[in-house]
């Protein structure tokens, strides 16, 4: 197939373009930068730069593009930026595609289990309604902006990603280097849940998506066995053979990162990956300390 993809230069792009290549599949680059040459197609969702005749011919589109949400402080300007990249852009490419004379067979876009919003220990699934909040209001925009590729006939599929597993990139990129240094611990009471998936499987639930004609609607890309924070802290310290009797309370946390800290640290997400599990996916990686030793290299 022919797959169009943006943000293939993130962490997640960046690991499913050679997998998508290495099956055979011609992949196109979605990028912001003009000019960029062969296997590339310029685009500029916020001025609707775009040439829908350059997209003719795609079989299926992989939308990851979007401002990262950890990269600063929650600021009325910053959260701004956040949704606008998600719900602009998403509506933009979904809108394009809907024009083309013969249409991609399917859309998979990027979204997110903040969808749920922060539901202390309550089972979430793919029929569990929206909940309150920044994360959750933009998740509920972002999945509805592809609403023009809908209505066209596309098959479009709405990745709801936990945390990603990954050294190269991502929440545990960042947590390495305390928890190496041994000053890492527990965030909070270390009870909320942490919905978490290897990157290796969720590249997998990307391609199993583009392939599965039965998929659609919201997916939760998320491991079977969501853990709490404690468990995740001990796990990895174990992992790293190093100690984690450093704690963060919450009133620490928030002083640190403000409104982030509620939305991305405080908040209790557990998930379970519903559809995945009755369309027949097959984790690779489907407890937590196995996918830290595959994530870390211990």
């Amino acid at each position: 197939m022919k797959i169009l993809i943006s943000g293939s230069t993130g962490l997640v792009g960046s690991a499913l373009v050679p997998a998508l290549q290495s099956g055979g599949h011609e992949v196109v680059r979605l990028v912001r930068s003009f000019g960029s040459g062969a296997g590339s197609i310029s685009w500029d969702p916020m001025s609707g730069q775009l040439s829908a005749a350059s997209l003719e011919g795609i079989d299926a589109a992989v939308h990851l593009a979007g401002e990262n949400i950890a990269a600063r402080r929650w600021t009325a300007t910053q959260k701004a930026v956040i949704r606008e990249s998600r719900v602009a852009g998403t509506r933009f490419l979904a809108e394009t595609l809907a024009k083309l004379r013969t249409t991609p067979k399917a859309l998979v876009c990027a979204s997110a289990i903040g969808f749920y919003g922060d539901r202390s220990d309550q089972r979430l699934n793919e029929d569990s309604p929206v909940g309150t909040g920044f994360l959750a209001d933009t998740c509920r925009e972002w999945e509805a902006a592809a609403k023009p590729a809908v209505d066209r006939g596309i098959r479009v599929v709405h990745i709801r990603t936990g945390v990603v597993l990954a050294s190269q990139g991502g929440a545990l990129a960042k947590m390495l280097t305390p928890f190496r240094l041994g000053i890492a611990g527990i965030i909070g009471n270390g009870q909320q849940y942490m919905s978490w998936i290897s990157l290796d499987d969720l590249v997998t639930v990307i391609l199993f998506a583009l392939s599965k004609g039965t998929l659609r609607g919201p997916v939760n890309a998320v491991a079977p066995n969501p853990v709490t924070n404690y468990e995740f802290t001990k796990t990895l310290g174990r992992v790293l053979r190093r100690p984690t009797l450093f704690p963060m309370p919450a009133f620490a946390a928030r002083l640190a990162f403000g409104e982030m800290a509620d939305g991305l640290l405080l908040a209790s997400t557990r998930v379970e990956p519903k559809r995945l599990m009755e369309s027949g996916f097959r984790f690779r990686y489907p407890e937590l300390e196995a996918a830290l030793v595959h994530a870390v290299g211990s």
